[in-house]
């Protein structure tokens, strides 16, 4: 969800990573798929072979009954059925339902155009009504969030994507989308054909910023030459960049007239026509948030993912439901990220599994450290 880079950026232990190049390496790029070092687009190391260690918290063995819980998520625009960002808080409460026992859960999905008020009224009738907790999916809720809050105080709330409101009975859940977009970068610089590849964000937000920045950055530190393009289809405030496919399509073509054959998307439903552009002009793909080759709504496209960033929203949706059906919300990550399984990559298809290795040594180093991912784009 969420030009062309030309800034280097420094790198730990034995990788350099040097500006990005005008040029693209077109013409010499014949073994840029097949995860060999030799490959014309990777100029850096290949990380040393290490596997982190992930320790998501939604895997722990021990019963929880959340039978008691009324559950209401609150989508942002999109909503179920996006094969994005409201799936992947979806497949949370699913997945409650079933391990958990949660039977009462309803669901209410924001319009694109609509204003505050509109968002804090639907909070505000879900509270009513008796639910707790109410999830808001999105950081287009936090004035909403801040405003309704107070006034339930034994309601429990929680908000995906904005730690922004100081609240008793408000629960963070947040990403570290650059650590995954860092690693979706590393995959297309080694996949690309032409050293060309390119990012379309959604709406020209900070959190977006947040995935076209770990992607700058792992483009650049599997390759000093790789050429990118990096655009957004609205400003900040226009938040139909997370609902236009159109718009997803025309974007994600021109950039692929350029030269680029590796797209990789932050725009929700959006994402939709990105696809689709990289499947009417033999390019490849990289999809976000939730195992995108997966998704039924972009069945038609997914020969073209090759990848896609997980942004573990179900991990932290059902996480949160657990923690508190224990009644006990000290024991949630302060950020989901690489080392707790809030953040990955997907393998569905099986067209990375020659570089499984390399995605695997780079998260190593960033989770120990050895790495570390910036969350504002340099460019």
């Amino acid at each position: 969800m969420r030009g062309t880079a030309l800034a280097a950026a420094a790198m730990a232990g034995a990788l350099v990573l040097a500006g990005c190049a005008k040029d693209s390496g077109a013409g010499n790029n014949n073994n840029a798929s097949t995860g060999d070092q030799s490959a014309s687009c990777v100029t850096a190391p290949k990380p040393p072979a290490a596997a982190a260690a992930s320790t998501s918290t939604s895997q722990a063995g021990e019963k929880v009954d959340g039978s008691k819980l009324k559950v209401a998520l609150a989508f942002d625009v999109g909503g179920r059925g996006d094969a994005s960002f409201n799936d992947s808080a979806a497949a949370g409460t699913d997945k409650a339902k079933t391990e958990l026992g949660v039977t009462s859960v309803t669901e209410s999905t924001a319009a694109a155009t609509e204003d505050e008020a509109a968002k804090s009224q639907r909070l505000d009738q879900l509270a009513s009504q008796g639910f707790s907790p109410v999830i808001a999916v999105g950081f287009a809720y936090a004035k909403a969030v801040g405003a309704i809050a107070p006034k339930y105080p034994n309601t429990q709330f929680a908000i995906v994507d904005d730690d922004s409101v100081k609240a008793p009975n408000v629960t963070p859940l947040v990403f570290a989308e650059e650590q995954g977009s860092f690693l979706a970068g590393v995959a297309a610089a080694y996949k690309s054909k032409k050293c060309h590849v390119g990012f379309v964000g959604g709406v020209n937000t900070p959190l977006i910023q947040k995935f076209e920045a770990g992607f700058l950055q792992g483009v650049k530190a599997a390759s000093s030459k790789a050429k990118i393009e990096d655009e957004y289809l609205t400003p900040a405030g226009d938040f139909s960049g997370f609902q236009d496919p159109a718009k997803g399509n025309v974007k994600a073509a021109a950039q692929i007239a350029k030269g680029a054959d590796v797209i990789y998307h932050a725009a929700g439903a959006s994402g939709k026509g990105v696809f689709e552009a990289a499947k009417s002009n033999n390019a490849m793909a990289i999809g976000v948030d939730s195992d995108q080759y997966n998704q039924k709504t972009v069945e038609a496209s997914k020969d073209v993912i090759i990848t896609s960033m997980l942004k573990r929203v179900d991990v932290a949706v059902f996480d949160y439901l657990r923690a508190l059906a224990k009644g006990d919300l000290t024991s949630l990550p302060k950020r989901f990220d690489l080392k707790v399984d809030g953040i990955g990559y997907a393998t569905s298809g099986g067209k990375i599994d020659d570089i499984k290795d390399v995605l695997e040594g780079y998260k190593a180093q960033i989770v120990s450290g050895a790495i570390t991912v910036s969350d504002k784009p340099q460019k």
